[in-house]
C-alpha cells in the first residue's frame, strides 16, 4: 500500500512534467531539507516511564521560515510528516506568503492520557526540539489533536530555556495561541473561514447560490465544525456529519452549533438525538451539493469517490490529502468540481502569519482586519489556481501545484543555488 507522501510526489511530478520545471529546481524541492527524529521517555501520573517518538520535517525554506502544525495522533509517522511538510511549502507559495513548510508530531493517542500527561509530553517535545524551532526559524501551529492550549505548553517551555532579555521578543516561536499569550482573533476558525471563502468564489463563478445549497461535512474537529456553522449561516443546509465515531444524517437538516455542543460534551457525533445514524457508505452516498472532508487522508479513493452522489458538484478538501490519485480520476470523471486542499485549506496558515506579524510588531488586530485581509489573500490564490488551470489545461489541483511550483520557481532562478 503506497503511503501519502508517494501520493505527494506523483501530484508533484505531474505539475512540474506539464509546466517543465528547471530540472535542479526540481531535484531541491523534491526532498525535505531536514528531518528530526526524537525518541523521549515521559513520567506518568502513577510513575512508570513510557517512550514516545516525535517528528518535525522541514520541508524548505526558501519563501521564509519553515512553518506547520504540529499533530498527535496513532498514524503519525516519518512518511505522513513528510507528506503533511510538503503541502504546507506548496500552501504558503499559493497564498503568497513569506514562510516555507514544515510539519510534526508525536505518534501517540491523547484519548489514553490524562491532561496532566498530555501536558507533560507536549513540553518534553518542545524540550526535546530545542534549536530546531524558533520564532525566526520554524513556527509549529495547531493540527490535529492539538489546540491553543498544546501552543501555550509550547511557548512557555521554550521561553523557559531563554535568557530572560529574550523572552518577550520571542512569542511569535508558535502561532494558534490562547488570546492571552499573543494569539490572534480569528485564528480558531481561520482555516474554516478560507474553506467558506473558497466556496463563496466558487459559487459565484458558476452563478450558484450557496444560500439555496445543501452540504455535508467529514470531520467535526476544529475545520469541519468552523466550516459547517460558517456555510449554515450563510443559508446552506447541513444534512449528515461523519467524524471516528460514526456518521449521522437528517434530510431536513442539523443545526452544526447543536452538533458541536452534543460533540464537545459527547466527544463525537455518534448519538445525537435530532439525527438518525448511518454507515459510512451511507454518509458517503449522501445527496447533497457540497462535501467538505474535513478528517484524514486518503478518505476518497477509488471505491469510496465511487460512492459519491450525483448530485455532489464540488468537493472543498478541509482536510490534508482526503482525496488520492485514484479518487481524483473518480471526480474527473464524474465532473465534480475540486476546490484542492493546498488551496482550499490555507486559511489556517494564512491567518498563523497574521498572529506572527502581530507579535512581531507588539500589534493586536481586530476581527473585521483579520477577515478581511485572510479574504484577500484566499481569493488571490484562488484567481491565481483558476488562471492556472486555464492556461495549461490541467485540473485544479495540478494547478495549484504549478502556482506553487512557478513561485518558488523565479526565486531560486533569482537567488542562483550556491556555491
Amino acid at each position: 500500500m503506497s503511503s501519502v507522501y508517494d501520493t505527494v510526489v506523483q501530484q508533484f511530478a505531474r505539475a512540474a512534467d506539464r509546466m517543465g520545471l528547471d530540472p535542479a529546481i526540481r531535484k531541491i524541492l523534491s526532498v525535505p531539507m531536514n528531518e528530526v527524529v526524537i525518541n523521549f521517555p515521559v513520567k506518568m501520573d502513577d510513575g512508570r516511564i513510557e517512550m514516545f517518538t516525535g517528528y518535525r520535517v522541514q520541508h524548505n525554506d526558501a519563501l521564509g521560515p519553515f512553518k506547520g502544525g504540529l499533530r498527535f495522533h496513532p498514524a503519525v509517522d516519518i512518511h505522513e510528516v513528510r507528506a503533511l511538510a510538503t503541502w504546507m511549502t506548496w500552501k504558503s507559495a499559493i497564498v503568497d506568503i513569506p514562510f516555507g513548510g514544515a510539519k510534526g508530531g508525536i505518534q501517540c493517542d491523547p484519548n489514553l492520557y490524562s491532561e496532566a500527561e498530555m501536558e507533560h509530553i507536549t513540553r518534553r517535545f518542545a524540550f526535546s526540539l530545542g534549536a530546531n524551532i524558533g520564532p525566526e526559524y520554524d513556527i509549529p501551529a495547531p493540527d490535529v489533536n492539538t489546540n491553543a492550549q498544546t501552543m501555550a505548553w509550547i511557548l512557555d517551555t521554550y521561553l523557559s530555556t531563554l535568557p530572560p532579555l529574550e523572552r518577550h521578543r520571542s512569542i511569535h516561536v508558535v502561532t494558534g495561541k490562547p488570546i492571552e499569550a499573543g494569539g490572534s482573533l480569528g485564528r480558531a476558525k481561520a482555516t474554516g473561514q478560507g474553506v467558506v471563502y473558497c466556496l463563496e468564489q466558487w459559487a459565484s463563478d458558476r452563478n450558484e447560490d450557496l444560500a439555496s445549497m445543501t452540504y455535508f461535512v467529514q470531520g467535526f474537529g476544529n475545520v469541519g465544525s468552523w466550516t459547517a456553522r460558517l456555510l449554515s449561516a450563510q443559508g446552506a443546509v447541513l444534512v449528515a456529519a461523519e467524524d471516528h465515531t460514526g456518521a449521522i444524517a437528517a434530510e431536513k437538516g442539523i443545526d452544526p452549533e447543536r452538533v458541536l455542543e452534543w460533540v464537545s460534551e459527547h466527544g463525537g457525533v455518534r448519538g445525537f438525538s435530532e439525527a438518525t445514524a448511518i454507515d459510512h457508505e451511507t454518509f458517503l452516498r449522501t445527496k447533497a451539493d457540497i462535501f467538505v472532508p474535513a478528517a484524514l487522508e486518503n478518505q476518497l479513493t477509488a471505491e469510496t469517490a465511487s460512492w459519491l452522489d450525483n448530485q455532489v458538484k464540488v468537493v472543498a478538501e478541509g482536510a490534508n490529502g482526503p482525496t488520492d490519485l485514484d479518487g481524483d480520476s473518480i471526480l474527473a470523471q464524474k465532473r465534480i468540481d475540486l476546490i484542492p486542499d493546498i488551496l482550499c485549506n490555507a486559511g489556517g496558515v494564512v491567518v498563523s502569519y497574521f498572529e506572527w506579524l502581530q507579535n512581531k510588531r507588539s500589534e493586536f488586530w481586530d476581527l473585521e482586519e483579520v477577515d478581511g485581509k485572510l479574504r484577500k489573500r484566499i481569493l488571490s490564490g484562488y484567481e491565481r489556481v483558476r488562471d492556472a488551470a486555464s492556461e495549461f489545461d490541467v485540473d485544479w489541483r495540478t494547478a495549484a501545484y504549478v502556482v506553487a511550483l512557478k513561485r518558488l520557481a523565479r526565486l531560486y532562478q533569482r537567488r542562483g543555488i550556491f556555491p
